[in-house]
């Protein structure tokens, strides 16, 4: 299948998201046309960032009003582009009639353009380690993208917490199938870690778990989540180079999958004391880790940190396909505690004098 040309037009859903912003802002890095498929182009405290962009001052960077529940939104948008970057979230994982219809409307869009040459379809690792029996780790300890759940387990639903993981899933078989049926395009998935690093937009603070999570512990508020797990990360900027070198790549094929994470992992606890190692200057009163849960739950978390310490992370093969070297987790702590303050706004709880 044909690669995606340099300095070709490339079309980013979710554009003035986390993930999404900064892969506007490494394509345009890189010399293409971006297309930036945003919910309301004229929210400038959404996408006040993207019209900032040297790119959206020469015309190389054009913003796109495109509700992702609306089919045919990217229908004039995809025409003549490349490539497109999905990076957008669906606003119901637990609904999976609904993704469906989402993931057809999109592919729909794609094939009418007949100028789009590969997808890159934003996953998780939640596709790759989200169990409906967390003991399968034990069982299949190391993570790699061949790892899948163990979709046969009935406690594997939505209403037991995993519309997402099953949703992301569903997301990459259909666009793989759809890719294949059409034998014009492919489809290549990503399946980002745990997105560490800058903010770009004020906004930005609280549309991810893990840079709001860090928020809290600069405010002083840092609880524990009811089912543990260490944070296993990737630096924003890097998941974004992932995205690009995948599109650019001309070893990966239709339907393969790819994990974009550094392999660190840092228990909950010592992110937050990271910040005064880092950041030494900023004084700040590292809040402890708050665990108002039950005895019996506090009594399972001793078992998950034993599960998840067996577990061995691989990044082999994204390391083959795309050259990049991964930022430690350090980097993207201290990057994303100095964006939360000089571009969030957000206010330092400091150690008293």
């Amino acid at each position: 299948m044909a690669t995606v040309p340099r300095h070709s037009t490339i079309a980013v859903t979710g554009g003035s998201g986390f993930i999404g912003g900064w892969v506007v802002r490494r394509l345009l890095d890189r010399g293409y046309r971006v297309r930036a498929c945003v919910r309301d182009a004229s929210d400038d405290e959404k996408v006040g960032f993207l019209r900032a962009m040297p790119g959206f001052a020469s015309g190389r960077l054009t913003l796109h009003n495109a509700d992702l529940d609306t089919p045919g939104c990217f229908d004039e948008v995809f025409q003549g582009c490349a490539g497109v970057c999905h990076v957008s979230h669906v606003s119901d994982y637990n609904d999976e009639d609904y993704i469906e219809r989402v993931c057809a409307h999109i592919i729909a869009s794609v094939n009418q353009a007949d100028t789009v040459n590969r997808v890159i379809v934003t996953s998780s690792i939640a596709a790759i380690v989200a169990e409906g029996d967390i003991n399968e780790l034990r069982r299949r300890p190391v993570l790699y993208e061949d790892r899948h759940p163990d979709e046969s387990n009935p406690k594997r639903t939505a209403a037991r917490g995993h519309g997402y993981a099953i949703g992301k899933c569903l997301a990459q078989a259909r666009f793989s199938e759809a890719a294949e049926a059409s034998g014009r395009w492919d489809a290549i998935t990503v399946c980002p870690a745990d997105n560490v690093g800058p903010i770009q937009s004020r906004h930005q603070k609280n549309r991810g778990p893990w840079q709001h999570i860090i928020e809290g512990m600069l405010t002083g508020s840092y609880p524990q989540t009811a089912a543990y797990r260490p944070w296993m990360t990737v630096d924003v900027r890097d998941d974004a180079d992932c995205h690009i070198g995948l599109l650019e790549s001309v070893q990966v094929r239709n339907g393969e999958r790819y994990i974009a994470w550094s392999t660190d992992t840092r228990n909950v606890e010592d992110v937050c004391a990271s910040i005064d190692r880092l950041l030494p200057e900023l004084q700040h009163d590292a809040p402890p880790v708050s665990d108002d849960f039950p005895p019996h739950v506090q009594a399972r978390e001793a078992d998950l940190r034993a599960i998840w310490a067996g577990c061995e992370l691989r990044n082999d093969r994204i390391r083959s396909v795309v050259p990049i070297t991964f930022r430690s987790l350090d980097a993207s702590i201290r990057d994303c505690v100095e964006s939360l303050i000089s571009v969030g706004g957000v206010t330092v709880k400091r150690k008293q004098a």
